[in-house]
């Protein structure tokens, strides 16, 4: 069947309203944790064959986030479906107000291949919440965890209600949305693509959520506790071997402690993952031969501290760390996406953030520290999507924070209750009583400005 029919169907679904009572929504985010639950082992084993990720990792990073989504959205769906009753000014007395929460339609929600499990499924939670129809867009680049995936959804759910498409992004992704209007489309990728859909939603004025990445920037302060600070970084930096948005990018220490804090790293890394990552369970690999290359091409451009090995026929980089870096370097350019971590000192606050400024509004921005006055004033002076306080990218993690970016790092956020709103339209009502209609509310109002004053302010 044409994808455009296809998609027809869904809307004709949404339609006959089936998707927007209560009972249906539980039961369907119900199913939807039973399917996940059913398929664990094989989730794993994907997970492990495209990315190389343990079953530990798979669960805090993949499919358990996603179960702690579905528990909170299971546990809070009623409340997050309640009417909000809201006040009313004095010029509409005796009115009542309050916001309703519909469903948007038929939305389009379309995944990465770095985190394929949680970024496609993440988003579906909020939208089946919201009582939307959807149609999910994989990534074709993690080709096990597609297949896991498409078994799941496909015997849980009719594809007039949750679609499951695969193919070609750059061609089936045109298609659809230039064939069929959707009601919201909701992108997680790179910002080059992302303004890509951006462009084709504005054709039908179609509202976007687009997370998106960025080089977010890890400070290191003159007063931080270096060994903490060395470990949480070394463990988000590397952790899916660095394929990860919200991964410190690149690290601004204080000189004082750059030494220290390399020291710290490698230790850590040593750890972490042992003499030769290469063979730990604990690291994985480069999605393919492109993003490889690409990485690669970045190890030209300072000194190596670290690392810098690699192994093209196992997609492997090791955990790397660099210092040497120029801002005009391709390195500082584009986000690494990988296990490649500059590291450049700073003197004083100016320096560091003019190192910022050159990629302004980045996906997340954290800062380890001991004074809350320094705290305070980088939070106030960097303009970033969300972050951390002396850890980092564990903000993720947390489903009772907005998660999302600014400017090119993205578009609107999710998760927890924010993600049932981004599939949510608030409708707000008036409601009038009709035993109360004074006439100074009709014409003429000649003479009645001293009056409007008076209720209106």
């Amino acid at each position: 069947m044409p994808i455009v029919d296809q998609l027809n169907n869904c809307r004709k679904f949404f339609s006959s309203g089936s998707t927007k009572p209560y009972a249906w929504r539980k039961e369907q985010l119900k199913k939807l944790k039973a399917a996940i639950e059913n398929y664990e082992a094989e989730i794993y084993t994907a997970l492990y064959y495209d990315l190389k990720k343990s079953p530990e990792e798979c669960w805090v990073t993949e499919n358990g986030l996603v179960i702690a989504e579905l528990n909170n959205a299971i546990k809070n769906l009623k409340g997050w479906m309640a009417t909000e009753k809201k006040s009313t000014n004095l010029l509409n007395f005796p009115s009542s107000s309050y916001v309703l929460k519909e469903p948007l339609g038929v939305v389009l929600i379309i995944a990465p291949w770095n985190y394929p499990f949680n970024l496609l499924i993440t988003p579906l939670v909020g939208a089946i919440a919201a009582g939307n129809c959807v149609v999910l867009k994989p990534s074709e680049h993690a080709a096990a965890t597609t297949g896991v995936m498409k078994k799941i959804i496909e015997e849980a759910f009719p594809p007039e209600y949750i679609l499951y498409t695969e193919g070609d992004g750059g061609k089936l992704v045109p298609e659809m949305m230039k064939g069929f209007a959707f009601d919201h489309v909701f992108f997680t990728g790179s910002t080059g693509i992302g303004k890509e859909i951006y462009k084709m939603a504005a054709e039908n004025l179609t509202p976007v959520t687009l997370e998106l990445g960025g080089k977010s920037p890890c400070i290191v302060e003159e007063d931080a506790d270096i060994k903490v600070a060395a470990r949480r970084i070394a463990m988000t930096k590397f952790s899916n071997t660095g394929q990860m948005c919200v991964a410190p990018d690149y690290v601004l220490v204080h000189a004082s402690q750059k030494d220290k804090l390399v020291a710290g790293i490698k230790t850590a890394l040593l750890d972490f993952f042992g003499k030769d990552a290469l063979q730990s369970d604990n690291f994985g690999k480069i999605i393919n031969e492109r993003q490889f290359d690409r990485l690669m091409g970045y190890l030209k451009d300072g000194n190596i501290l670290q690392g810098g090995e690699s192994d093209k026929s196992k997609l492997y980089i090791a955990p790397t760390l660099m210092d040497g870096i120029g801002l005009e370097d391709k390195i500082m350019k584009e986000e690494i996406f990988g296990p490649v971590l500059p590291i450049i000192s700073f003197r004083d606050k100016a320096e560091a953030i003019k190192i910022i400024e050159a990629n302004k509004n980045p996906l997340a921005f954290y800062v380890f520290t001991s004074s809350i006055k320094k705290e305070q004033a980088w939070l106030n002076d960097v303009a970033f999507g969300g972050g951390c306080i002396n850890n980092a990218s564990l903000h993720l993690t947390n489903d009772q924070l907005p998660f999302g970016g600014r400017g090119a790092s993205g578009i609107g956020n999710y998760h927890g209750h924010y993600s049932f709103n981004t599939f949510s339209h608030s409708k707000a009502i008036m409601k009038s009583p009709t035993w109360f209609d004074p006439s100074m509310k009709y014409p003429p109002f000649t003479g009645k400005l001293r009056l409007f004053k008076w209720f209106i302010k």
